[in-house]
C-alpha cells in the first residue's frame, strides 16, 4: 500500500469525498477515480459505465468499479449529461490502476452548472480528508 505522501494527486483536479476526481476540460468535465481509490480497491477487473446521453444529478450513482477485493459504486460529482465514455476500459479495466488520471478516465460530461465544481474538494482539502480516514 502506498503511503499518503506517495499518492498521485494532481493540483488541477477537484476531488469528492467518495474518491472520484473531476477535471475541467473546456466546457466539459472529465471524471474518474482517484489514485487512493484504485489503490484501496486493488486489481480492477471490470468497470460498469453509463451510456452517452445519460443524465445524472450530483450524488447519483453512475457506474461501478469491480476489483478482486470489492465492488465500489461511482457517484456523479456534478449534474450533467454523459457525452463520452472511455471505451478502452471495457477491454482494459486495469488502466484505472496504471493511470487513473490520463488513460483511466471513466466518463466525460457536459455539466448543467459548472459552479458546482467550486464546492468540490481541492487537493489540500482532499488530503485532509484522507488523513482523517
Amino acid at each position: 500500500m502506498k503511503e499518503l505522501n506517495e499518492l498521485d494527486l494532481p493540483d488541477d483536479l477537484r476531488y469528492t469525498e467518495d474518491h472520484e476526481w473531476a477535471r475541467m476540460k473546456g466546457e466539459n468535465v472529465t471524471i474518474g477515480v482517484t489514485d487512493y481509490a484504485q489503490e484501496q480497491l486493488g486489481d480492477i477487473v471490470f468497470v460498469e459505465m453509463p451510456a452517452s446521453g445519460d443524465s445524472f444529478k450530483k450524488g447519483d450513482e453512475f457506474g461501478t468499479v469491480e476489483s478482486v477485493k470489492a465492488v465500489a459504486e461511482l457517484y456523479m460529482p456534478v449534474d450533467g449529461e454523459v457525452i463520452q465514455v472511455n471505451q478502452a476500459l471495457e477491454d482494459a479495466p486495469e488502466l484505472l490502476n496504471r493511470s487513473p488520471y490520463s488513460d483511466g478516465w471513466i466518463i466525460e460530461i457536459k455539466p448543467d452548472d459548472m459552479s458546482q465544481l467550486e464546492v468540490i474538494l481541492d487537493k489540500n482539502a482532499y488530503v485532509k480528508l484522507l488523513e482523517g480516514s
